[in-house]
């Protein structure tokens, strides 16, 4: 298809899903598709639960995170079953922040991004439709406008209930603009972006002596305050901080325990009421999900600090551990790879797996179990086949140490140095051995390791070398036996054939030479001592 063609289908299509008109005609769309009106952690769990989900071992894996995310279901389980779900369902849970703690690059950003990505795309479907009041800097919902005293009136005759406050500016606009006329407000579709900041917010931290407050509350409108002559008048306010521009969606906060406490404090009440204090204005309601992520040290430092204990009791923590098994580990470099631009570079076999099996190694932990080490706790982990153990093992390993998986060599190390060994100019196939080489080369230049982890680093190098070892140990007995089994087929059947010849008492045509001769005596003889038959027997055994 022509490429010129696909954008013109596309703003076609943009232009269709785009609608605006009354409050009434909204209350009909309502009437026949309820969900229009969902609040912001049901949108999400539906929009991970409609994509659907395969049940293995008495584990969720949800489709919504299997392109992006290996090696985590029971965790990725544990977020949508315990924090999603009832939050979706209006219990309490929703009125928590959710912190994703755990270590470095172990995919609490791509966890998160996840989320805000599938919301812009899912508030382009049917099933995630929003709509707003028109021109809302909060872009909020509509049924906000019916009357408190008709809400449970609403519920019994629509199946709906409403949750929430009008916006300043919203009040302001019914008020002076609609004379409280609430059917003659408009409403229009609107589309999640986090770039035209609609539905989704990030607030990274930075410096607090020059980071204000107005980032995540909005601010005074100074080309306005003139005019309108009150700050609190909405119409002199800019009601574009986070917190606002987030509303019906979802607000990260990136690193959050690094932020000002100043900046914290906000959370406090709109993590349990649903509300938060901007200018000389009362409380505005928000309905959105928090979430943000943190490290462990960061985590302990802030659990340690008294003055902290308000906010805590406001948090659900989910860890997101290191993957532990070497096949999603593989997945987790591939995907890294196949990012970049390096098409003419071959990588040969078992190249990621030796890779994996050293990252996955650094992050186990020694059980206690008679018989167990390392190597065969990370292959009953990958679900392989260890003697003496079964699958069903595996359970009680992991109680042993609930922390596992909260350290050790992380992904970006690893792809870190692949990309050193990858991009060599002389190099056109990179091989198991260049990798680890590779690994060993990067730990004199990590800055954070110390003399005593640098030598356990270095064992399971070794290890996944030996690994490797019996790997292409394998390989080439295997390619010896399909080799063997063509040449035994043709020889078993040269022999039957002499064998044939000899009982009947005649001769054999030469496949070669065309001519009758007499049966291969020797060649009979030298299959039959392989098996044990001897000069006397062999008469016997031929017939």
């Amino acid at each position: 298809m022509d490429f010129i063609k696909r954008i013109q289908e596309y703003q076609q299509l943009e232009k269709q899903q785009a609608w605006s008109g009354t409050l009434m005609e909204y209350l009909e769309i309502v009437r026949k598709r309820p969900w229009v009106c969902q609040l912001a952690h049901s949108r999400i769990y539906n929009m991970i639960k409609e994509m659907g989900y395969e049940e293995k071992n008495g584990i969720k894996k949800y489709k919504f995170f299997e392109k992006e995310i290996f090696g985590l279901d029971k965790t990725l389980e544990k977020l949508v079953e315990e924090y999603f779900h009832p939050a979706a369902r209006r219990l309490d849970v929703r009125k928590r922040i959710l912190l994703l703690m755990g270590p470095v690059s172990g995919g609490k950003s791509t966890l998160v991004r996840m989320l805000k990505n599938g919301l812009e795309k899912y508030s382009r479907t049917d099933r995630g439709t929003v709509y707003a009041i028109k021109n809302c800097p909060m872009h909020e919902e509509p049924l906000h406008l019916i009357p408190k005293e008709l809400r449970e009136d609403f519920e019994e005759e629509y199946g709906v209930y409403i949750e929430g406050e009008l916006c300043p500016a919203c009040r302001w606009m019914l008020e002076e603009e609609h004379n409280g006329n609430i059917e003659n407000v408009e409403v229009e579709r609107v589309f999640f972006s986090e770039e035209n900041r609609v539905g989704i917010g990030t607030f990274t931290p930075s410096d607090p002596k020059s980071q204000d407050i107005a980032e995540l509350t909005g601010s005074i409108d100074f080309s306005t305050i003139a005019e309108y002559g009150s700050e609190s008048d909405p119409r002199a306010y800019r009601f574009d901080g986070e917190l606002n521009i987030a509303n019906r969606g979802i607000m990260e906060f990136q690193e959050m325990l690094k932020c000002d406490e100043k900046f914290l404090w906000n959370l406090l009440s709109l993590s349990q009421e649903g509300n938060f204090k901007a200018g000389r204005f009362a409380l505005i309601y928000a309905d959105e999900m928090i979430v943000a992520h943190t490290n462990e040290n960061e985590y302990r430092t802030f659990i340690n600090n008294k003055k902290n204990e308000a906010l805590q009791s406001r948090i659900i923590v989910i860890k997101i551990p290191y993957n532990l098994k070497v096949s999603e580990e593989i997945k987790i470099y591939e995907k890294l790879i196949k990012q970049s631009d390096l098409k003419g570079v071959h990588i040969a076999p078992h190249a990621m797996r030796v890779a994996s099996i050293f990252s996955v190694l650094s992050r186990l932990k020694e059980s206690k179990k008679q018989g167990m080490d390392l190597v065969k706790k990370m292959k009953l982990y990958d679900g392989g086949d260890v003697e003496g153990f079964k699958q069903k093992d595996v359970s009680e390993l992991k109680v042993e140490h609930t922390d596992e998986g909260m350290s050790g060599v992380d992904p970006r190390y690893v792809i870190n140095r692949l990309s050193s060994s990858l991009i060599k100019t002389t190099t056109q196939c990179i091989n198991p051995l260049d990798v680890l080489r590779g690994l060993k080369d990067g730990l004199d230049q990590h800055p954070s390791i110390t003399r005593e982890e640098r030598e356990r680093l270095l064992n399971f190098i070794s290890i996944a070398r030996q690994e490797y070892d019996e790997l292409a140990k394998k390989e080439v007995q295997k390619a010896f036996v399909y080799s063997y089994e063509e040449s035994a087929r043709v020889l078993f059947d040269n022999y039957l054939d002499n064998v044939e010849a000899y009982c009947n008492g005649v001769k054999i045509r030469d496949p070669i030479t065309d001519e009758d001769i007499d049966p291969d005596e020797k060649l009979m003889r030298s299959i039959e001592e392989q098996i044990g038959v001897s000069e006397t027997a062999k008469k016997s055994f031929r017939e």
